[in-house]
Protein backbone atom coordinates (compact mmCIF):
# COMPACT_ATOMS: atom_id res chain seq x y z
CA UNK A 1 0.00 0.00 0.00
CA UNK A 2 1.37 3.42 -1.02
CA UNK A 3 0.59 4.96 2.76
CA UNK A 4 1.71 8.25 1.94
CA UNK A 5 -0.72 8.86 -0.97
CA UNK A 6 -3.92 6.48 1.14
CA UNK A 7 -2.89 9.12 4.55
CA UNK A 8 -3.30 12.03 2.21
CA UNK A 9 -6.58 10.82 0.72
CA UNK A 10 -8.13 9.93 4.15
CA UNK A 11 -7.05 13.11 5.57
CA UNK A 12 -8.79 14.89 2.48
CA UNK A 13 -12.15 12.92 3.38
CA UNK A 14 -11.98 13.98 7.28
CA UNK A 15 -11.84 10.07 8.07
CA UNK A 16 -9.60 9.72 11.17
CA UNK A 17 -6.02 8.91 11.14
CA UNK A 18 -6.63 5.31 12.50
CA UNK A 19 -8.08 4.38 9.18
CA UNK A 20 -5.01 4.34 7.96
CA UNK A 21 -3.88 1.55 10.37
CA UNK A 22 -6.50 -0.20 10.00
CA UNK A 23 -5.71 -0.68 6.39
CA UNK A 24 -1.82 -1.33 7.13
CA UNK A 25 -3.46 -3.75 9.67
CA UNK A 26 -5.72 -5.30 7.18
CA UNK A 27 -2.90 -5.81 4.54
CA UNK A 28 -0.42 -7.34 7.09
CA UNK A 29 -3.14 -9.92 8.10
CA UNK A 30 -3.63 -11.26 4.67
CA UNK A 31 -6.41 -8.86 2.51
CA UNK A 32 -5.57 -8.38 -1.00
CA UNK A 33 -8.10 -5.64 -1.50
CA UNK A 34 -9.74 -3.26 0.11
CA UNK A 35 -12.97 -5.00 0.26
CA UNK A 36 -11.79 -7.48 3.18
CA UNK A 37 -10.80 -4.55 4.99
CA UNK A 38 -13.20 -5.38 7.48
CA UNK A 39 -12.58 -2.94 9.93
CA UNK A 40 -13.63 -0.37 7.62
CA UNK A 41 -17.56 0.37 6.47
CA UNK A 42 -18.83 -0.32 3.17
CA UNK A 43 -18.80 2.57 1.80
CA UNK A 44 -15.15 3.70 2.63
CA UNK A 45 -13.89 0.49 1.20
CA UNK A 46 -15.91 1.24 -2.12
CA UNK A 47 -14.29 4.87 -1.88
CA UNK A 48 -11.02 3.80 -1.36
CA UNK A 49 -11.05 0.80 -4.33
CA UNK A 50 -11.88 3.59 -6.78
CA UNK A 51 -8.97 5.96 -6.21
CA UNK A 52 -5.79 3.75 -4.52
CA UNK A 53 -5.36 -0.25 -4.66
CA UNK A 54 -4.19 -1.69 -1.26
CA UNK A 55 -1.36 -3.39 -2.86
CA UNK A 56 1.17 -1.29 -4.95
CA UNK A 57 2.08 -4.70 -6.75
CA UNK A 58 0.35 -7.54 -8.35
CA UNK A 59 1.59 -11.15 -8.15
CA UNK A 60 1.28 -12.54 -12.23
CA UNK A 61 4.06 -15.42 -11.87
CA UNK A 62 5.04 -17.37 -8.94
CA UNK A 63 7.75 -20.49 -9.58
CA UNK A 64 9.09 -22.57 -7.12
CA UNK A 65 12.57 -24.51 -7.26
CA UNK A 66 13.39 -27.97 -5.93
CA UNK A 67 15.01 -26.29 -3.16
CA UNK A 68 12.49 -24.47 -1.46
CA UNK A 69 13.28 -21.13 -3.33
CA UNK A 70 10.04 -18.96 -4.81
CA UNK A 71 10.35 -16.81 -7.25
CA UNK A 72 7.73 -13.83 -8.69
CA UNK A 73 6.75 -12.05 -11.32
CA UNK A 74 5.32 -8.46 -10.09
CA UNK A 75 3.52 -6.61 -11.81
CA UNK A 76 3.62 -2.58 -10.96
CA UNK A 77 0.40 0.39 -10.88
CA UNK A 78 2.24 1.53 -14.09
CA UNK A 79 1.94 -2.20 -16.03
CA UNK A 80 6.17 -2.29 -15.16
CA UNK A 81 7.53 -5.86 -13.94
CA UNK A 82 10.46 -6.30 -11.40
CA UNK A 83 11.08 -9.63 -9.67
CA UNK A 84 12.00 -10.85 -6.44
CA UNK A 85 13.31 -14.18 -4.71
CA UNK A 86 12.45 -15.62 -1.46
CA UNK A 87 15.17 -18.39 -0.41
CA UNK A 88 14.56 -21.27 2.17
CA UNK A 89 16.85 -22.04 4.86
CA UNK A 90 17.33 -24.85 7.57
CA UNK A 91 15.49 -24.00 10.64
CA UNK A 92 12.06 -22.11 8.74
CA UNK A 93 14.23 -19.24 7.85
CA UNK A 94 13.98 -17.42 4.90
CA UNK A 95 15.99 -14.65 3.57
CA UNK A 96 14.02 -12.23 0.80
CA UNK A 97 16.17 -10.80 -2.20
CA UNK A 98 14.14 -7.66 -2.78
CA UNK A 99 14.76 -4.86 -6.11
CA UNK A 100 14.85 -1.56 -5.54
CA UNK A 101 14.39 -0.02 -9.00
CA UNK A 102 12.86 -1.46 -12.50
CA UNK A 103 15.91 -3.10 -14.45
CA UNK A 104 19.42 -0.81 -13.53
CA UNK A 105 21.26 1.74 -15.91
CA UNK A 106 24.97 0.18 -14.54
CA UNK A 107 25.00 -2.39 -17.22
CA UNK A 108 27.33 -5.44 -15.77
CA UNK A 109 27.77 -8.06 -17.91
CA UNK A 110 27.49 -10.88 -16.37
CA UNK A 111 23.67 -9.81 -14.88
CA UNK A 112 20.49 -10.00 -16.92
CA UNK A 113 18.74 -6.84 -15.45
CA UNK A 114 21.66 -5.31 -16.60
CA UNK A 115 21.22 -5.84 -19.83
CA UNK A 116 17.14 -4.39 -19.45
CA UNK A 117 18.40 -0.63 -19.17
CA UNK A 118 17.23 1.28 -16.29
CA UNK A 119 13.01 1.60 -16.40
CA UNK A 120 12.47 3.64 -12.86
CA UNK A 121 13.51 4.06 -9.09
CA UNK A 122 10.66 1.85 -7.04
CA UNK A 123 9.06 3.68 -3.83
CA UNK A 124 9.19 3.09 -0.45
CA UNK A 125 5.75 1.06 -0.47
CA UNK A 126 6.66 -1.02 -3.27
CA UNK A 127 9.92 -2.52 -1.44
CA UNK A 128 7.69 -2.48 1.52
CA UNK A 129 5.12 -4.48 -0.27
CA UNK A 130 7.26 -7.04 -1.37
CA UNK A 131 8.47 -7.97 2.34
CA UNK A 132 5.09 -8.01 3.16
CA UNK A 133 3.95 -10.43 0.65
CA UNK A 134 7.51 -12.47 1.27
CA UNK A 135 6.53 -12.74 4.82
CA UNK A 136 3.06 -13.88 4.19
CA UNK A 137 4.38 -16.83 1.96
CA UNK A 138 6.92 -18.04 4.43
CA UNK A 139 4.32 -17.85 7.32
CA UNK A 140 2.19 -19.98 4.97
CA UNK A 141 4.78 -22.26 4.60
CA UNK A 142 5.22 -22.27 8.86
CA UNK A 143 8.59 -20.44 8.44
CA UNK A 144 9.81 -16.78 8.98
CA UNK A 145 11.27 -14.27 7.04
CA UNK A 146 14.51 -13.93 9.17
CA UNK A 147 16.66 -11.26 6.64
CA UNK A 148 15.85 -9.42 3.65
CA UNK A 149 18.98 -8.78 1.17
CA UNK A 150 18.86 -6.00 -1.27
CA UNK A 151 20.49 -7.84 -3.78
CA UNK A 152 17.49 -8.40 -6.55
CA UNK A 153 16.85 -5.69 -9.56
CA UNK A 154 18.36 -2.45 -9.57
CA UNK A 155 21.34 -0.32 -7.96
CA UNK A 156 19.88 0.26 -4.12
CA UNK A 157 22.62 3.41 -3.83
CA UNK A 158 21.06 5.15 -6.62
CA UNK A 159 17.58 4.71 -5.05
CA UNK A 160 18.91 5.19 -1.52
CA UNK A 161 16.15 7.60 0.11
CA UNK A 162 13.27 5.08 -0.94
CA UNK A 163 15.91 1.76 0.37
CA UNK A 164 16.41 3.66 3.58
CA UNK A 165 12.77 4.92 3.99
CA UNK A 166 11.78 0.85 3.61
CA UNK A 167 14.55 -0.31 5.79
CA UNK A 168 13.22 2.05 8.69
CA UNK A 169 10.07 0.02 7.80
CA UNK A 170 11.55 -3.24 7.90
CA UNK A 171 13.00 -2.49 11.12
CA UNK A 172 9.90 -0.83 12.77
CA UNK A 173 8.02 -2.96 15.15
CA UNK A 174 4.36 -3.78 14.36
CA UNK A 175 2.95 -3.19 11.97
CA UNK A 176 6.41 -3.20 10.65
CA UNK A 177 8.01 -6.16 10.28
CA UNK A 178 10.30 -5.90 13.21
CA UNK A 179 13.47 -7.65 11.59
CA UNK A 180 17.01 -6.15 13.25
CA UNK A 181 18.44 -3.65 11.42
CA UNK A 182 21.43 -6.39 10.94
CA UNK A 183 19.27 -8.68 9.27
CA UNK A 184 18.75 -6.35 6.65
CA UNK A 185 22.06 -5.89 4.32
CA UNK A 186 22.59 -3.37 1.22
CA UNK A 187 24.56 -4.69 -1.96
CA UNK A 188 25.78 -2.43 -4.56
CA UNK A 189 27.96 -2.60 -7.33
CA UNK A 190 30.53 0.26 -5.65
CA UNK A 191 28.28 3.08 -5.80
CA UNK A 192 30.68 5.55 -3.53
CA UNK A 193 28.24 8.06 -2.86
CA UNK A 194 25.96 6.05 -1.25
CA UNK A 195 28.23 4.20 0.88
CA UNK A 196 29.92 7.39 2.02
CA UNK A 197 25.86 8.10 3.39
CA UNK A 198 25.48 5.36 4.57
CA UNK A 199 28.29 5.19 7.03
CA UNK A 200 26.92 8.23 8.61
CA UNK A 201 23.16 6.56 8.71
CA UNK A 202 22.28 5.69 12.41
CA UNK A 203 20.40 2.20 11.88
CA UNK A 204 23.33 0.03 11.61
CA UNK A 205 22.41 -2.16 8.17
CA UNK A 206 24.82 -4.44 6.92
CA UNK A 207 26.96 -3.68 3.74
CA UNK A 208 27.97 -6.07 1.01
CA UNK A 209 29.99 -4.75 -2.21
CA UNK A 210 29.87 -6.29 -4.96
CA UNK A 211 33.43 -6.48 -6.10
CA UNK A 212 33.62 -9.38 -9.02
CA UNK A 213 37.53 -8.71 -10.04
CA UNK A 214 40.94 -7.89 -7.92
CA UNK A 215 42.02 -5.48 -11.06
CA UNK A 216 41.16 -2.49 -12.46
CA UNK A 217 41.10 -4.54 -16.22
CA UNK A 218 38.95 -6.92 -15.45
CA UNK A 219 36.22 -5.23 -13.05
CA UNK A 220 36.01 -2.86 -15.74
CA UNK A 221 35.22 -5.30 -18.34
CA UNK A 222 32.77 -6.77 -16.37
CA UNK A 223 31.30 -3.78 -14.28
CA UNK A 224 31.10 -0.14 -16.26
CA UNK A 225 31.09 1.56 -12.84
CA UNK A 226 34.55 0.46 -12.16
CA UNK A 227 35.74 3.35 -14.72
CA UNK A 228 33.91 5.92 -12.41
CA UNK A 229 34.84 4.12 -9.06
CA UNK A 230 38.19 1.97 -9.20
CA UNK A 231 38.64 -0.70 -6.73
CA UNK A 232 41.48 1.43 -4.65
CA UNK A 233 38.84 4.18 -4.92
CA UNK A 234 36.43 1.84 -3.49
CA UNK A 235 38.68 0.01 -1.10
CA UNK A 236 39.35 3.21 0.32
CA UNK A 237 35.80 4.03 1.02
CA UNK A 238 35.08 0.90 2.06
CA UNK A 239 38.01 1.16 4.99
CA UNK A 240 36.62 4.43 5.80
CA UNK A 241 33.02 2.65 6.01
CA UNK A 242 34.34 0.70 8.43
CA UNK A 243 36.17 3.00 10.64
CA UNK A 244 32.65 5.09 10.93
CA UNK A 245 31.04 2.03 11.79
CA UNK A 246 33.02 -0.37 13.35
CA UNK A 247 31.33 -2.89 11.21
CA UNK A 248 32.78 -5.17 9.27
CA UNK A 249 32.25 -5.24 5.28
CA UNK A 250 30.94 -8.28 3.01
CA UNK A 251 32.85 -8.51 -0.47
CA UNK A 252 30.76 -10.52 -2.74
CA UNK A 253 32.36 -12.18 -5.52
CA UNK A 254 31.42 -13.94 -8.62
CA UNK A 255 33.56 -16.77 -9.73
CA UNK A 256 33.51 -16.51 -13.35
CA UNK A 257 35.49 -19.76 -15.13
CA UNK A 258 38.88 -18.57 -16.86
CA UNK A 259 38.28 -14.98 -16.05
CA UNK A 260 38.66 -14.09 -12.54
CA UNK A 261 39.12 -17.35 -10.30
CA UNK A 262 42.54 -18.18 -10.87
CA UNK A 263 44.70 -18.25 -7.47
CA UNK A 264 46.72 -15.19 -8.85
CA UNK A 265 43.28 -13.37 -8.49
CA UNK A 266 42.72 -14.63 -4.96
CA UNK A 267 46.02 -13.21 -3.96
CA UNK A 268 45.17 -9.85 -5.82
CA UNK A 269 41.92 -10.05 -3.76
CA UNK A 270 43.51 -10.75 -0.55
CA UNK A 271 46.12 -7.07 -0.99
CA UNK A 272 42.95 -5.59 -1.20
CA UNK A 273 41.54 -6.91 2.39
CA UNK A 274 44.19 -6.88 4.62
CA UNK A 275 43.52 -5.15 7.29
CA UNK A 276 41.04 -7.88 8.22
CA UNK A 277 36.93 -5.64 8.32
CA UNK A 278 36.42 -7.98 5.34
CA UNK A 279 34.56 -10.97 4.82
CA UNK A 280 34.18 -12.97 1.34
CA UNK A 281 31.41 -14.60 -0.04
CA UNK A 282 32.17 -16.53 -3.08
CA UNK A 283 29.29 -16.67 -5.28
CA UNK A 284 28.19 -19.75 -7.61
CA UNK A 285 27.49 -18.01 -11.35
CA UNK A 286 24.58 -19.20 -13.24
CA UNK A 287 24.72 -18.18 -16.98
CA UNK A 288 22.77 -15.79 -18.56
CA UNK A 289 23.00 -14.59 -22.59
CA UNK A 290 26.45 -12.70 -21.41
CA UNK A 291 28.58 -15.46 -22.53
CA UNK A 292 30.19 -16.58 -18.95
CA UNK A 293 30.57 -19.75 -17.50
CA UNK A 294 30.49 -21.00 -13.46
CA UNK A 295 33.88 -21.97 -11.84
CA UNK A 296 34.42 -25.71 -12.21
CA UNK A 297 34.92 -27.13 -8.65
CA UNK A 298 38.46 -27.66 -8.74
CA UNK A 299 39.29 -24.00 -9.14
CA UNK A 300 36.75 -22.78 -6.64
CA UNK A 301 38.45 -25.12 -4.58
CA UNK A 302 41.93 -23.84 -5.23
CA UNK A 303 40.97 -19.74 -5.48
CA UNK A 304 39.08 -20.32 -1.58
CA UNK A 305 42.44 -21.68 -0.24
CA UNK A 306 44.54 -19.05 -1.65
CA UNK A 307 42.72 -16.39 -0.19
CA UNK A 308 42.56 -18.49 3.18
CA UNK A 309 46.40 -18.79 3.32
CA UNK A 310 46.46 -15.28 2.77
CA UNK A 311 44.85 -14.90 6.08
CA UNK A 312 41.18 -13.94 4.75
CA UNK A 313 37.93 -15.05 6.04
CA UNK A 314 35.87 -16.36 2.94
CA UNK A 315 32.91 -18.83 2.46
CA UNK A 316 31.40 -20.37 -0.54
CA UNK A 317 27.61 -19.40 -0.83
CA UNK A 318 25.95 -22.03 -2.61
CA UNK A 319 23.36 -21.08 -5.55
CA UNK A 320 19.73 -21.56 -4.92
CA UNK A 321 17.07 -21.45 -7.05
CA UNK A 322 18.39 -22.16 -10.45
CA UNK A 323 15.82 -23.89 -11.99
CA UNK A 324 13.40 -21.41 -11.72
CA UNK A 325 16.37 -18.51 -12.59
CA UNK A 326 15.75 -16.77 -9.39
CA UNK A 327 19.91 -17.58 -8.72
CA UNK A 328 22.43 -14.76 -8.95
CA UNK A 329 22.78 -13.24 -12.42
CA UNK A 330 19.73 -14.48 -14.62
CA UNK A 331 16.79 -11.73 -12.62
CA UNK A 332 14.44 -10.37 -15.36
CA UNK A 333 11.86 -8.46 -15.94
CA UNK A 334 10.57 -6.24 -18.55
CA UNK A 335 11.49 -2.73 -17.89
CA UNK A 336 8.62 -0.91 -19.89
CA UNK A 337 4.87 -1.86 -20.04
Amino acid sequence: MDRDRVGALLAEWGEPAYRLTQGVQAQGAGADTWEQVSSMGKALRARLSGHEPLWTLRPVERLVSRDGTVKWRLELADGREIEMVLIAHARGRRTLCVSSQVGCALACRFCATGSMGFGRDLTTWEIVDQALLARREAEADGARLSNVVFMGMGEPMQNLDAVLAASEELHRPAPGLGLSARQIAISTSGWVPGIQRLAGYPLPLRLAISLHAADDETRGALMPVNARFPIANLMAECRRYCDATGRRVFIEYLLLDGVNDDPADARRLANHLRDGRFHVNLIEYNPTDGGFRSSRPERRERFLIALERAGIEASVRRSRGADVAAACGPRAARATA
